[in-house]
């Protein structure tokens, strides 16, 4: 009788309920916070682009300063601070020097490679206008380019004017360009004086269990983007050299500015190898046939040695990306952040793959492609 009434009283009883977390609401929850995150990143990168541009190259220049710091504390076991002075003193003394010997001469000769591009430009144009597949080309070119579309009444703005017409005009009609690097020069400076400082004040704003992992991922980083820098600023220069050698030869005038701006346009992969190719181009285009195809040559043999010899040695000891990732985070960070984001794209690129490196497991055998 009582085993009856106790089975009937725990019949009446409500069945328990299950307290544990379903595992579909656990995923929509991780979905939220990875949704809200990118969110907040993207707006920050939105409204505060220019602010991060000039951050990250601060801390790339801090890189380059500390980068040749250890190097001298390396080989001649000076103390650190020592080290970055003599380093500090010899980038100001290479840039005196190369400002009160050559300086003059590569102001000059920029600026009558503007004038001369604008010569072109108006030629070519004229050229276009007075024939039929001229006026096709035009017609589905941008405005921007000087073409018909979009806009019939925009002169053309050619990629080897704007460079040059950039390079000789940003101290007198882009002071705000000298004061920003001004800024990341001495911020860059500070950052390399006490790197440690900087580190462990933005370590200090990640969770206690996540720091060891962000320490580890942030030396990741800044290895690979020395390592990016170092081999960049050699390709820069044989770069440079071979073109300047190769247009003297050739007999294009202002071999030598031509030669800067080939160089300097090579610290962006790719696209800036384009961009050093067409003021010389264009100038050649008012010398002949002939010189235009030598000068076209030129630039082919340059780049082929550069992607198939020079690349592939540097790339050993430095940073090895794919050309598709490089060329779309061009494509992104330059939507992006505007021309600034174009010049930084691969640098910045180089130190994401490093992090996505850290924070993935790799693959087995059986999980490759």
């Amino acid at each position: 009788m009582t085993s009856d009434l106790s089975s009937s009283s725990e019949d009446l009883q409500p069945p328990q309920q299950d307290t544990s977390t379903p595992a579909w609401l656990g995923s929509i929850t991780h979905i939220l916070r990875l949704a809200v995150t990118v969110a907040i990143i993207s707006l920050t990168v939105w409204l505060l682009g220019d602010v991060l541009t000039v951050i990250f190259a601060a801390t790339l220049f801090a890189v380059v300063l500390h980068g040749l710091s250890r190097i001298l504390v390396k080989h001649l076991r000076l103390p650190y601070g020592w080290s970055l002075s003599i380093v500090s003193c010899g980038l100001i003394a290479a840039v005196v020097l190369l400002v009160w010997g050559s300086g003059p001469a590569i102001v000059s000769e920029a600026s009558r490679l503007q004038d001369a591009l604008r010569q072109q430009e108006a030629s070519l144009r004229s050229t276009l206008e007075g024939n039929p597949t001229g006026q096709m080309i035009l017609n589905y070119l941008p405005a921007s380019l000087g073409g018909h579309q979009g806009g019939g009444n925009s002169s053309l703005a050619s990629i080897g004017s704007r460079i040059a017409g950039s390079m000789t005009g940003i101290v007198g009609s882009a002071f705000g360009a000298v004061g920003t690097v001004v800024v990341i020069l001495i911020a860059g400076l500070y950052f390399a004086m006490s790197p440690s400082l900087y580190a462990n004040g933005a370590l200090r704003l990640v969770p206690v269990a996540q720091r060891p992992r962000t320490r580890e991922l942030m030396l990741r980083a800044g290895q690979t983007l020395w390592a990016w820098v170092a081999g960049q600023s050699l390709d820069m220069l044989v770069v440079g050299v071979l073109s300047g050698l190769g247009l003297w030869f050739i007999g294009v005038p202002l071999a030598l500015a031509l030669g800067v701006l080939a160089g300097l346009c090579n610290f962006i992969p790719y696209i800036g190898a384009i961009m050093g190719a067409v003021p010389a181009l264009l100038l050649a285009l008012s010398l002949g046939t002939r010189e235009t195809i030598m000068v076209a040559a030129l630039y082919s043999v340059i780049q082929f040695l550069e992607g198939n010899v020079l690349a592939p040695v540097i790339q050993r000891h430095a940073v090895q990306m794919p050309p598709a990732i490089t060329i779309l985070s061009q494509t992104l960070f330059g939507a992006i952040l505007g021309f600034p984001g174009l010049i930084f794209a691969s640098p910045l690129t180089a130190a994401l793959l490093a992090i996505f490196d850290g924070l993935t497991p790799p693959l087995s055998d059986d999980e490759r492609v």
